[in-house]
């Protein structure tokens, strides 16, 4: 009975809620609070280009490499996210099911919206659909960079 924001944006901060150890799927706190240093840096570097300005958190630097690796895991994030709703979305779910199916299981936050909702369950979901949940469960619960790594040839090479 909501408006479509207030379930919309509960999805989207469950993105960003988990904390740094949990076992919470999703961008997680540290990750945003980079983010949006990093972001203050590039708005301050573009009045001010010549300036030296490092990530700092708690007034301890943040290497750039750390701030690089942040940046990548977001890009990383966000397009398994797309990737993976645009599968739910071939095997005929509808948008709003798709996306926060995907969402809420990467994120390992439980239910989403229209036909995986908080009235609903995953059950009604197909063979694929499933497999495509539980391939993002995995890659939310065991961080994205530890699973792709294991695809890359260097990592079985002795």
């Amino acid at each position: 009975m909501w408006p479509v924001f207030a379930p919309m944006v509960i999805v989207m901060l469950s993105c960003y809620t988990c904390n740094t150890g949990s076992t919470g799927g999703g961008i997680k706190m540290f990750r945003t609070l980079v983010l949006v240093r990093q972001a203050i840096r590039e708005l301050f570097l573009l009045v001010h280009p010549q300036a030296v300005t490092p990530v700092k958190i708690r007034n301890q630097v943040v290497a750039n490499h750390i701030v690089f690796a942040v940046l990548a895991f977001v890009v990383l994030y966000f397009g398994t996210v797309v990737t993976l709703t645009f599968m739910l979305l071939a095997s005929g779910m509808d948008f709003i099911s798709s996306f926060t199916a995907i969402i809420a299981t990467i994120n390992n936050a439980g239910p989403g919206l229209g036909v995986v909702g908080p009235a609903s369950n995953y059950q009604g979901l197909t063979d694929f659909q499933t497999w495509v949940c539980a391939l993002a469960m995995l890659l939310g619960r065991l961080e994205i960079f530890s699973v792709l790594v294991l695809l890359t040839p260097t990592f079985w090479r002795k």
